[in-house]
């Protein structure tokens, strides 16, 4: 029988851990503690203090939420101003663009660099206008997005830099700040897929603003600080304490979970030689934590053929992402006339291999061979 290489498989990921797992459920359970208390608390100080020095972190319930009440923490504050522009990379997933309309603030995308498939210096100057108020950096596929040059027109301009941390935790930028440290504040994915996944969604605002952080706990409480006193018309975003505690277990293997991740990409970036397969560049300075591996078929092979064919070896892919957000029916509106080639040409070629820690070494290097031996005659 053909080996099949699942693309992910969370119960394998999560097994190792599942022991102490149940152990940190039982224990919420048993405290009567349901929505907040220790267990927040304690992945809270863990996720500030791993990110970097004088951070606060504050959980809430999913990634695309912490982004939300990012910006409309700035709003609350009258920092931004509904209608002031964002500037975001326009291959993101759409959560990005979803917190940043959600808060009545203008998207303005702009095309990523075609080789690290992130923000650039280049792109952040070509979307500045005198309505920029703020920037909101993809750290995609695990890769860090943000340098020196960036934070210089960033802060020349007078931008705010809101970081989309939800693929990269754990990475380390080329000045050697972990992301999530490197605007003034960072949006976390605990999604189960993520390098660090809870058991269903979760997510994080970490800012060294407390200011901000204690403005984001309020909007994520129905707007509250005070019980029945609400200050601000809010919602009710809450890190629930069984995911707190599920995430407090796996945290402190980031590092291994990272290391192995890094260990496939090497074997994938070495091993595959395929003229026609595009492969991602792996940056010179800093650290990528590969939340995904993606490469792209060239000219002449086409995505879906390709696809095909390595199910047909047993090899499960995905694509990240097939509709960037200027062709989703529920922007069609606003980005209506606006041309982003380089996201289209990516959703058009762009394909994910496995890499977790339910692929081995042994499996990346059968893949690379699969993939080497792939002509257009195979389907």
């Amino acid at each position: 029988m053909k080996k099949r290489y699942e693309f992910l498989n969370l119960g394998a990921v999560n097994a190792p851990y599942m022991p102490e797992i149940e152990r940190a459920i039982g224990r919420v359970l048993a405290s009567g503690r349901y929505v907040g208390g220790p267990e927040n608390d304690a992945f809270e100080q863990m996720l500030a203090s791993m990110t970097g020095k004088g951070l606060r972190a504050v959980g809430v319930s999913n990634g695309l939420d912490a982004l939300r009440l990012i910006f409309r923490g700035y709003i609350a504050l009258g920092r931004l101003r509904p209608g002031d522009e964002v500037i975001v990379p326009s291959n993101t997933y759409i959560a990005s663009v979803l917190a940043v309309t959600d808060a009545g603030l203008t998207p303005v995308l702009t095309d990523p660099d075609p080789q690290t498939m992130n923000l650039s210096a280049e792109g952040l100057r070509r979307a500045l206008s005198p309505r920029t108020r703020a920037v909101l950096t993809v750290h995609l596929y695990g890769r860090p997005a943000w340098d020196a040059e960036m934070e210089a027109i960033a802060r020349s301009h007078g931008l705010t830099v809101v970081e989309d941390n939800a693929q990269a935790i754990g990475a380390v930028a080329a000045e050697g700040a972990f992301t999530g440290a490197l605007g003034d504040a960072a949006a976390f994915s605990f999604y189960p897929t993520k390098n660090i996944g809870a058991l269903g969604d979760a997510g994080a605002v970490v800012t060294a603003d407390a200011e901000l952080a204690n403005t984001v706990r309020a909007l994520a409480n129905y707007g509250s600080r005070e019980r029945y006193r609400n200050e601000y018309a809010g919602f009710n975003c809450r890190l629930d304490p069984v995911q707190a505690a599920v995430l407090a277990v796996k945290l402190p293997h980031l590092e291994e979970e990272n290391r192995r991740r890094r260990e496939l990409a090497d074997i994938y970036l070495t091993e595959i030689r395929h003229p026609g397969i595009i492969l991602p560049e792996k940056p010179s300075r800093g650290t990528h934590v590969w939340h995904q591996f993606v490469v792209r078929t060239a000219d002449g092979i086409d995505r879906d053929a390709f696809r095909a064919y390595l199910a047909s070896e047993g090899v499960q892919t995905d694509v990240h992402y097939p509709t960037p957000p200027h062709r989703q029916r529920c922007y069609a509106e606003l980005f209506a006339g606006k041309d982003y080639p380089v996201a289209d040409a990516l959703s058009a070629t762009v394909v994910s291999l496995p890499i977790s820690s339910c692929t081995s070494p042994t499996d990346a290097r059968a893949i690379s061979a699969i993939i080497n031996r792939y002509t257009t005659d195979k389907i």
